[in-house]
């Protein structure tokens, strides 16, 4: 009988309660998903930051993967409550499915999130590495998660579930625009995620939002609007995150040459092997579980001291926070502009023509807080649909569409 006993105790309580500081309690809805967030592919998340080096302008900006993860299952529980109140049918198995999908949608992102698909992995997106974890516990967990897979690939003939998913509107930007808002305290970004998922509905197989909810739906675009300018595209992150992938590029190119560098097993198998979407085995996928934001920090701060100048000059801006300057403009910057930039460069930190790059470069950014190719539908009274920019009554709505494409280059100060 005390046999029994021990036995009942220790068999884990799977239907716990997470506190987040933005929404209070979050409820794990079952021991399916109770065993997916406790898998080692998912508690990585918690090892990578969900804004890369925006700490490095708003200090509170801590939060990971982890965290935003949770917060977009918590969301679409609640619009599921909100779709079947009105009378959208939706299977206790789609609920499950919707749940997995926004929880795993995020899964393939590598350290520093972005960063990576520009330098030691190419020409594979995180979506697409998502899609392979996915797959890898649907093994793991005997088949359970190939409804998730379908809507999360939007192959599901139930167009709106999908939506929830990757729309204009979907759960994921819900939680990361009032999540990166909360934690930066950049205040414009603050978005009612209640009052929009309140509003929702389906018509004709359409995610859309009833007439009630346009403003919170101008306030949305808006919001995202000035979070791009404001946040994800500032200035010093840009600088940052660029820097990052020139260190690792670095790093790669002399790991290719066979020079020793300090790193983690899973760092040195990246810079080593030439990794991209063909050749992306599950031995890569088992590597790329086991890198994480511990494993490039700590090589970095090693990397100060290489001997290889480029990589450890580089390697301090970050450590330190002595970033390159930046400057941006609408126009392009004309060459001659540029050349000079780089003559400077090599008299002032003494490098070569062929390696001035790292410290000089240019890109264009841009960014469009709506795209109509992918409307956001409003229903009117009379049962019709409008897309948003139409429906509105708000002018700069219709600018809203308009990509705004800047320019920026780097170089020492």
């Amino acid at each position: 009988m005390k046999h029994k006993k021990l036995l009942k105790k220790n068999i884990p309580n799977k239907l716990k309660i997470l506190n987040d500081p933005i929404y209070g309690f979050i409820q794990i809805p079952n021991s399916l998903i109770f065993d997916i967030i406790e898998h080692p592919y998912f508690q990585r998340l918690r090892r990578i930051a969900q804004m890369g080096f925006s700490n490095l302008v708003y200090p509170g900006a801590n939060h990971t993967r982890f965290h935003h993860a949770i917060g977009c299952m918590h969301l679409m529980q609640k619009a599921v409550r909100v779709l079947r109140f009105k009378q959208v049918e939706i299977s206790q198995e789609e609920e499950n499915a919707l749940c997995i999908a926004i929880l795993l949608h995020d899964i393939g992102h590598g350290a520093f999130s972005h960063a990576l698909e520009h330098s030691i992995v190419n020409g594979i997106s995180h979506e697409e590495i998502s899609l392979k974890f996915m797959k890898k516990l649907n093994e793991v967990f005997q088949g359970q998660l190939t409804l998730a897979i379908e809507i999360f690939e939007g192959k599901n003939p139930r167009k709106f579930l999908g939506q929830l998913i990757s729309s204009q509107l979907d759960i994921d930007r819900l939680d990361y625009l009032k999540r990166d808002s909360f934690y930066t305290g950049v205040t414009e970004g603050n978005i009612s995620s209640d009052r929009l998922i309140a509003m929702i509905n389906v018509k004709d197989d359409e995610l859309v939002i009833e007439q009630k909810g346009i403003y919170s739906v101008e306030k949305f675009l808006i919001a995202r609007r000035l979070m791009y300018w404001q946040v994800y595209l500032h200035k010093t992150g840009l600088v940052a995150e660029n820097i990052l992938v020139n260190v690792l590029r670095r790093a790669k190119e002399l790991a290719g040459e066979g020079v020793h560098l300090f790193a983690s097993s899973a760092l040195t198998y990246f810079l080593k092997h030439p990794i991209s979407k063909t050749n992306f085995t599950e031995e890569t996928l088992e590597m790329f579980s086991k890198l994480d934001d511990y494993d490039v920090l700590s090589a970095i701060k090693e990397w100060v001291h290489h001997e290889d100048k480029v990589l450890a000059l580089l390697s301090a801006m970050i450590v330190d926070r002595k970033l390159l300057r930046i400057e941006i403009r609408h126009e392009p910057f004309k060459e001659i502009y540029i050349a000079k930039k780089r003559e400077k460069a090599m008299r002032k930190l003494h490098v070569s023509e062929k390696d001035v790059h790292y410290f000089v470069f240019h890109q264009k950014i841009s960014n469009q807080a709506y795209t109509l190719e992918i409307p956001i539908y409003i229903l009117n009274k009379s049962g019709n649909l409008k897309d948003i920019a139409k429906a509105s009554d708000q002018l700069n709505l219709q600018a809203l569409t308009i990509p705004v494409v800047k320019y920026f280059i780097c170089y020492p100060k």
